[in-house]
């Protein structure tokens, strides 16, 4: 399977939710039963993969703000107390996808949006609260930077946007 069977799209009315499944009850619960009322409220904006109509992928995206004082000395250097970033609320692969090689296109996905929105509307950081320590060992492999004690990551934009150049 390649990623070039997959379009992302926006969350829409008529997708399918029910039959989503990746293995984290927590995730597919929150994509059947708040991910469209998030964007109704403009609380979060959720992306889509489909496949024969169903969504095998997705991840939602929203702004944030992190405390300087939350951050390892390194990446919090130079900002102020309250800096303004971009959660990856939500982000999720159907079970069948899993070790597809999948779950990094899908984040670039994210990323490559984030990237464009922060175009018009300033960020630093991206942010993901990871459900658990496989998922935080996913984005430290993707050069996500772990808050010490925690399932938070951040990353500076301008080091995805470079990413993102280069792809």
């Amino acid at each position: 399977m390649s990623d070039a069977e997959f379009v992302s799209r926006h969350l829409s009315d008529n997708d399918d939710l029910d039959s989503f499944s990746c293995g984290q009850p927590d995730l597919d619960e929150w994509l059947r039963r708040f991910a469209r009322h998030a964007e109704g409220m403009r609380s979060g904006r959720t992306w889509v993969w489909t496949q024969n109509g169903l969504v095998v992928a997705y991840f939602t995206l929203a702004g944030h703000v992190i405390e300087r004082g939350e951050l390892p000395a390194r990446p919090g250097r130079g900002s102020p107390d309250r800096i303004p970033a971009v959660l990856i609320a939500r982000f999720a692969l159907h079970e069948t996808l899993h070790g597809s090689g999948l779950g990094g296109t899908l984040l670039a996905d994210a990323v490559s949006r984030i990237v464009a929105a922060t175009g018009i509307v300033a960020a630093r950081f991206v942010v993901v609260d990871a459900i658990d320590e496989h998922a935080a060992d996913f984005y430290s492999h993707y050069g996500f930077e772990r808050i010490p004690d925690t399932y938070r990551l951040v990353r500076k934009i301008n080091d995805l946007a470079e990413d993102v150049r280069r792809r």
